[in-house]
């Protein structure tokens, strides 16, 4: 069993730091999944800086995380979104261009992609990442560690979506690793090419249903 850590939603200065201390510690290493608006506020991008240096790897969740890209009736909505984001990030951004849509709620299906939010992930080369678990740490702060763990404990391999977002939910983050040090349950970086619909431009794995028509 291996399990993939993913934050969505920051940098949000007073928890983006206490996730790095708290992965600095066990000498983890997550990827970032940044809204581009986010990264603009203060003390933000030096956030995305530190994880960066720590190990960490940066991607684009869109620059607003409005609306989900499949559900915007405006096609040009897609590069603005997707592109602008990728330009704030610059050069934090990893080399293979991560893009996570948003979900509305963490559900896969055709609100995830337009055709022209498809289109502009090919052209740009971006690999798309999607997920395995999400727990809603956002609606239960504390209760989220052992859905995860139940996730976790029936997949080989977990792409596992937290927020570093001023909730609370993040206190619970050193349980969750804590036990699962104690299961014994690896704790990995790469992303399972199962949660890769679109891979550096190319998409022969995209299901359809990913995308609106």
């Amino acid at each position: 069993m291996a399990v993939t850590l993913t934050f969505d939603n920051g940098p949000a200065p007073g928890t983006t730091d206490a996730v790095l201390d708290v992965l600095g510690e066990r000498s983890l290493a997550a990827t970032f999944f940044v809204v581009g608006r986010e990264l603009e506020k203060d003390g933000a991008r030096a956030l995305a800086e530190r994880a960066v240096g720590e190990g960490h790897w940066i991607g684009n969740h869109s620059l607003t995380h409005h609306i989900p890209l499949g559900d915007d009736p405006d096609p040009a909505s897609a590069r603005h979104e997707i592109d602008g984001a990728q330009a704030l990030i610059g050069d934090l951004s990893h080399p293979r261009r991560f893009f996570r849509p948003f979900g509305g709620g963490g559900f896969l299906g055709p609100h995830l992609l337009s055709p022209a939010a498809a289109d502009v992930l090919r052209d740009g080369g971006y690999t798309c990442v999607l997920w395995t678990s999400v727990p809603r740490d956002w609606e239960d702060p504390e209760g989220w560690v052992d859905v995860a763990l139940a996730d976790v404990e029936q997949q080989a391999d977990t792409v596992l979506v937290l927020h570093d977002l001023p909730t609370g939910a993040m206190a619970a983050l050193p349980r969750f690793l804590d036990e699962l040090a104690r299961r014994d349950i690896e704790v990995v970086q790469d992303f399972p090419e199962s949660v890769l619909p679109i891979a550096g431009g190319k998409s022969s794995r995209l299901d359809p249903s990913l995308v609106r028509t």
